[in-house]
C-alpha cells in the first residue's frame, strides 16, 4: 500500500528521496528515527504520525495541523521542552501498533500546503536541537523501505476512522467471518454497511437474480444494462462491494438443511429471509450450534389509504436464546404488503441499520445500555419497543 501511495503523490515521494522512513498504519502516516533531546539532554529517537487524508490514491491538503509523537517530549539544548509545539500530553493507541506519548501543534498561516511540508516542518523543529550538539544525528536515514505484508481487507486505506481515531475501538470488529442470509432489500442494506467495517470475511448467501423491482429497494443504482445481464444478487453485490472490502465471498444458492452447515464457520449471521420455514429451521439450527445471529423482519400492510407496519429486529446469542420461540414468525405467511413482495426502501435501510447497531453492541463498539434481545419500531406511531432484556450479558 505505502509503495502505490509513493508512487502516486509526489509529497510522499519527496519525503521518501529526501531520506525519511515512512509508513503507513491504517490511515496514519508514520515518519520514524526522529532524533530529539530529552530533559537531560540525551539523544532519542521518537516517531511522528499524522492522520493521511486521501482521495483514492491522492493525498489531499492535510486538514489540520497537529501531529502525535511517540517518544518522550522533545526539548531545547537547555533540557526545556520546546514550548513553542505543546499541544497535549497522553498515552493513546491509535492503531495496533502505533501508541503515541503526545500531539503537537505548530500552525502555519495559511495551513501545510502537502504532508511534505507538514511533516518535515515538524521534524525540523524536533530534530534542531540534538542535531546543533551531536553533528552525526539525522533524521534523514535513506533506510530501505520493506515491503510489508499487507493484511489490510480494504482496497484503499480507511482514513475515515484514523480522522476519528476508530481504529482500536474498530479492532473488536475485526477479525470476524460474517454471513448475510438473503440480499433481498434488508439484506443488502445490512451489507452496505458491514462492507466498510474490517471483518475478515463476508460471505454472501442467496439463490436469486437481481431483477429490475430489486433496484427500486436496494443500495445504489443499478443501470439498464447491467439489469439486462439478469446477474446473481450475489455476483451483483459481490461486483460491487468488491471495489472496496476483498473478501467477499458468494454462495450464489439458498441455505437448505443440505448445506446448512456451511454456516459452523461463521462467527456471526444475520439472517433476512421472508420465509418463514426458512428462518426457523435457520433459528433452529444456529440456536443448536451455538452461534450468534440477528433475525430481521418487516410487515407492512394498508390501512385506509395509508400504510402502517413495523420493523423487527432479534438476536440470538450463546447465552440469549430463549426467546425466539415466541419472537420468530412461524407458520404461514401472513398477508400482508411485504408478504406480497412489496417492500419500501427507506423501511429496509431503516431494517438493516437497527440490525447493524445491535451487532455492534454485541461486539462492544456501541455501549449497549438497554441489553434488549428483541426490538419492534412502530412505523405509524414512530415509537421502539425494546423487550427481553438480558443484563447479566
Amino acid at each position: 500500500m505505502l509503495h502505490q501511495l509513493i508512487g502516486h503523490n509526489p509529497d510522499l515521494k519527496r519525503l521518501v528521496d529526501e531520506g525519511y522512513e515512512l509508513k503507513i498504519k491504517g490511515g496514519y502516516l508514520l515518519i520514524s528515527h526522529i532524533p530529539y533531546l530529552n530533559t537531560d539532554k540525551e539523544v532519542k529517537y521518537g516517531t511522528l504520525v499524522s492522520d493521511l487524508i486521501l482521495s483514492g490514491n491522492k493525498t489531499v491538503k492535510p486538514d489540520n495541523h497537529i501531529v502525535y509523537f511517540a517518544g518522550e517530549h522533545p526539548c531545547n539544548k537547555d533540557g526545556q521542552v520546546i514550548s513553542s509545539i505543546q499541544h497535549a500530553t497522553l498515552l493513546q493507541t491509535l492503531y495496533a501498533g502505533v501508541t503515541v506519548n503526545h500531539s503537537f501543534s505548530n500552525k502555519p498561516p495559511n495551513g501545510y500546503i502537502d504532508y511534505y511540508h507538514k511533516m518535515s516542518r515538524y521534524a525540523d523543529i524536533i530534530s534542531a536541537p540534538a542535531k546543533s550538539l551531536y553533528e552525526a544525528v539525522t533524521e534523514k536515514t535513506f533506510n530501505v523501505i520493506p515491503a510489508e505484508e499487507d493484511t489490510c481487507v480494504f482496497n484503499y486505506v480507511d482514513t475515515n476512522s484514523s480522522r476519528s481515531n476508530l481504529h482500536q475501538i474498530n479492532a473488536r470488529i475485526a477479525g470476524q467471518k460474517v454471513a448475510i442470509i438473503g440480499l433481498g432489500g434488508t439484506g443488502a442494506y445490512i451489507l452496505d454497511a458491514v462492507a466498510k467495517t474490517p471483518v475478515e470475511e463476508i460471505h454472501l448467501f442467496d439463490g436469486d437474480v437481481f431483477q429490475t423491482h430489486n433496484a427500486f429497494r436496494s443500495p445504489g443504482a443499478a443501470s439498464i444494462a447491467r439489469l439486462n445481464e439478469q446477474p446473481l444478487k450475489v455476483d451483483y453485490y459481490a461486483d460491487i462491494y468488491g471495489n472496496m472490502h476483498r473478501q467477499i465471498i458468494t454462495h450464489p444458492y439458498y441455505v437448505n438443511e443440505a448445506n446448512i452447515s456451511e454456516l459452523n464457520g461463521m462467527g456471526f449471521i444475520f439472517v433476512a429471509v421472508d420465509q418463514n420455514d426458512v428462518r426457523i429451521m435457520l433459528a433452529d439450527y444456529l440456536r443448536v450450534h451455538q452461534q450468534s445471529f440477528i433475525d430481521v423482519g418487516l410487515g407492512v400492510e394498508f390501512s385506509g389509504d395509508a400504510l402502517i407496519g413495523q420493523l423487527r429486529v432479534t438476536s440470538s446469542t450463546k447465552s440469549k436464546h430463549d426467546h425466539l420461540v415466541k419472537r420468530l414468525p412461524a407458520g404461514a405467511q401472513v398477508d400482508n404488503a411485504y408478504g406480497s413482495n412489496i417492500q419500501i426502501v427507506e423501511l429496509n435501510t431503516l431494517n438493516a441499520v437497527l440490525a447493524v447497531i445491535k451487532w455492534k453492541k454485541l461486539c462492544g463498539f456501541y455501549r449497549d445500555s438497554e441489553k434488549e434481545f428483541h426490538s419492534v419500531y412502530s412505523i405509524n406511531m414512530a415509537e421502539l419497543f425494546n423487550e427481553d432484556r438480558d443484563f447479566a450479558a
